[in-house]
């Protein structure tokens, strides 16, 4: 009895110290690593970890609560959204700096709108250099183009960019902020509330949850997918140019896993006294893309092992089909319009997510659509579908779209046509 209880007791503890996968190490510029260790000591996001505390595993396991002990936790694959393990997803909890994903959403919103190019200066005020915690020391007056904001932000968690950015986009924080809260609601975060830009503030007011931190994660990573060429930088040295001169300033990555999880390549830490310790991670292994969410781990070590743990655990139990050479469409023909056939095309490629830890064998094919239609047809409305079976089994389908509008043919049109055959 007494060997159970011991087996059953440390088992778990065994478990956990192995969830830390092969190592990946990416360094972009020529930063060394003793610099890059003191700068790690000014910054709340960046705890420095040994070769000896991340831990590696090349085996998955099922992630119990013995495995993830941060009291919150989610697990999203990126294309889908489809959530495959979640641990109390929709508790309130402060997110540190992961806030800064969706100050990132609308840097990004605002390059592809055309409101903000990559080259445009930007200028730190007194508000934004005032900012504490994890900080890239920007002057009050220095400016720097976009592109190095955003590496600011992303890789070394930089409260005072994301505040001067803020203000670059918003004309204020506060009004920033407002627009944050909208993109939010827009993105069905529903239990999402922004105070600041930053996560800096301990206002109980500014909350989120795992589930929202993986679709905002997502709504990031697949839209804008230029993000993850800056979150997988290790390092990299900008430079401050201000009235006392020039100097050069390495920002150091606060995503551990980088190094320590094969395959890692972005995306947010963050941490305060309030919120413990965040991670929004994200690994693509074999064309799939996880994103693995923890909230309020106890330590730093633990919220990389339970973000490792849920990302072999993905990887274990997922495969992905997609049909990338669908059959060709015939042309369709019209009755009584004003032409006699119509193209049509796919909706979209079909893809299918399986996540019984089993591959993808075989998949057959039905295609639903009609040889003729009756005019008018309308460019975008769905003329059939393709559906997928696996042993009998529907997957899923995909829709066939008209590809162009076309008019009932009136008595006009038909004396038209008829004169041209004469």
């Amino acid at each position: 009895m007494l060997g159970k209880a011991i087996r059953k007791a440390v088992l778990p503890i065994l478990l956990a110290s192995l969830m830390v996968g092969p190592g990946c190490r990416i360094v972009y510029g020529k930063a060394d690593i003793s610099l890059n260790e003191r700068a790690e000591n000014h910054t709340s996001d960046n705890t420095a970890a040994s070769p000896e505390e991340q831990e590696k595993t090349t085996e998955p396991a099922a992630p119990d609560d013995a495995l993830v002990q941060a009291p919150s936790a989610l697990l999203m694959e990126a294309s889908t959204g489809t959530v495959i393990y979640e641990k109390d997803s929709d508790t309130r909890r402060s997110p540190a700096s992961i806030t800064k994903i969706m100050t990132l959403i609308l840097i990004f919103d605002a390059l592809e709108n055309g409101t903000l190019k990559m080259d445009d200066l930007v200028t730190t005020s007194a508000y934004a250099k005032s900012m504490g915690g994890s900080q890239v020391f920007l002057e009050e007056g220095e400016t720097q183009d976009v592109e190095t904001m955003i590496k600011c932000i992303v890789i070394a968690s930089g409260n005072d960019a994301s505040v001067a950015m803020a203000e670059h986009i918003g004309g204020s924080e506060q009004e920033f902020v407002r627009q944050m809260n909208e993109r939010a609601a827009g993105l069905g975060m529903e239990n999402t509330h922004f105070v600041d830009c930053c996560g800096l503030t301990e206002s109980t007011d500014h909350y989120t949850t795992v589930r929202d931190i993986a679709i905002m994660s997502r709504e990031l990573i697949t839209k804008y997918p230029k993000i993850l060429e800056y979150s997988s930088i290790w390092m990299e040295n900008i430079t401050h140019v201000t009235r006392q001169g020039s100097k050069e300033f390495c920002l150091t990555n606060t995503n551990k896993l980088l190094r320590s999880y094969d395959g890692c390549i972005g995306l947010k830490t963050g941490s305060t006294s309030l919120a413990k310790y965040c991670v929004s991670a994200v690994a693509s292994r074999n064309n799939i893309t996880l994103i693995s969410v923890v909230m309020a781990a106890p330590d730093y070590k633990v919220r990389f092992k339970d973000a490792a743990a849920m990302l072999n655990y993905g990887f274990s139990k997922c495969s992905f089909y997609t049909d990338e050479n669908p059959e060709k469409l015939p042309q369709i023909e019209v009755r009584k319009g004003t032409k006699p056939t119509t193209e049509v095309k796919y909706e979209k490629n079909f893809q299918y997510l399986s996540t019984d830890g089993k591959t993808i064998g075989e998949v057959e094919r039905k295609l639903n659509l009609e040889t003729q239609v009756q005019a008018p047809v309308k460019e975008g409305d769905v003329a059939g579908t393709l559906e997928y079976y696996q042993n009998g089994q529907k997957l899923g389908e995909v829709n066939i779209l008209f590809s162009e509008t076309i008019e009932k043919a009136t008595y006009k049109n038909c004396l038209e046509k008829l004169l041209k055959l004469l």
